[in-house]
């Protein structure tokens, strides 16, 4: 298994090209499955775990590994379809999202296969609204399914969606002056593009909280498409947004794609882009300069956010703690 994760800096050369290679695995159910090898540490076969007290039904326990305590989840319990058998010979997915590190238990790990986003398609309407796909696409006349890692984390470790007093009342300074200073009431119009309906939720109610009003997009394409339709109109975004906040995994069009492709057409170029996304690692900034992303922040810190809106008005942000 080494072997197949033996080179992140190759990976990275599919960044901006709309191209991802996914880790596909399986279940009990033995339904096909996939994660994106940027967010894959390692691959493991399951340590002996320590049982937590009050820990969350999708937790079988904590792993001590040489990383630290690893806390395991029940992938196949986590999607609703009942708990794994048994946990001993199977594998688990050591992998980092927003800025924490998990292991998702599966029943067995194949082999990575490298597909255009494009193939990539959000979940067919007739699945209903509690699901845990986030998209799905085919391989060998297989459906693979793409889980929505982050709603199933957020289940478990909520976020702290509030933007703390003082930098709520530093954005609501920073309007004041530049209303003052310019005479006209501050653009507070964001554009959120994100696939999974939690993330661009945390968004929205964040962003909300402190004045803004939030246009909500479900991926790169979609957006590219309203914001063209916009110049077919004779409309700026850069007139009627003050930014745009854009993930980067996203099915059909990837965030890196679509920054590169509004930077390269002069009816949108001006729109300021930031990427936020759990994507970790430091070829993020590379990537940032790469497609001409104005700024990078990871998932998900309220206060880091209301920081990025801050300099995006020109003001220094402040460090939260």
């Amino acid at each position: 298994m080494s072997k197949l994760l033996n080179s992140v800096n190759q990976r990275t050369q599919l960044a901006g090209e709309n191209r991802l290679e996914l880790l596909l695995f399986r279940l009990e159910d033995k339904q096909l499955y996939g994660i994106n090898v940027f967010k894959v540490k390692k691959i493991i076969t399951c340590p002996a775990l320590t049982a937590m007290p009050h820990r969350h039904a999708i937790t079988l326990g904590v792993a001590n590994t040489m990383d630290g305590p690893l806390p395991i989840l029940d992938l196949k319990l986590a999607i609703g379809h009942g708990n794994s058998n048994n946990v001993r010979g199977k594998s688990v997915i050591v992998a980092e999202y927003n800025r924490k590190m998990q292991g998702f238990l599966v029943d067995k790990v194949e082999h990575i296969i490298n597909i255009q986003w494009s193939e990539i398609h959000p979940p067919p309407r007739g699945v209903g609204r509690d699901h845990y796909l986030t998209a799905i696409s085919k391989h060998n006349n297989e459906i693979i399914e793409i889980i929505d890692v982050e709603k199933i984390i957020a289940e478990i470790m909520p976020f702290n969606e509030q933007v703390d007093a003082p930098m709520s009342q530093a954005l609501d300074d920073a309007f004041e002056q530049q209303q003052e200073s310019s005479g006209t009431v501050p653009n507070k119009n964001v554009l959120v593009v994100d696939d999974s309906v939690v993330a661009r939720n945390q968004i929205k109610r964040c962003l909300e909280a402190v004045g803004f009003n939030c246009t909500l997009l479900k991926n790169g394409l979609e957006a590219y498409q309203f914001l063209e339709n916009m110049t077919l109109e004779g409309r700026s975004p850069t007139d009627e947004y003050l930014m745009m906040i854009s993930d980067i995994e996203m099915p059909e069009m990837d965030g890196y794609t679509l920054t590169r492709r509004v930077k390269e057409n002069a009816e949108m170029k001006g729109l300021y882009v930031l990427l936020h996304t759990s994507l970790s690692g430091v070829f993020n900034k590379a990537m940032v300069e790469k497609v001409g992303a104005d700024d990078f922040i990871p998932k998900f810190d309220a206060n880091e956010l209301a920081n990025a809106v801050l300099e995006r008005l020109g003001l220094k942000p402040t460090k939260s703690a």
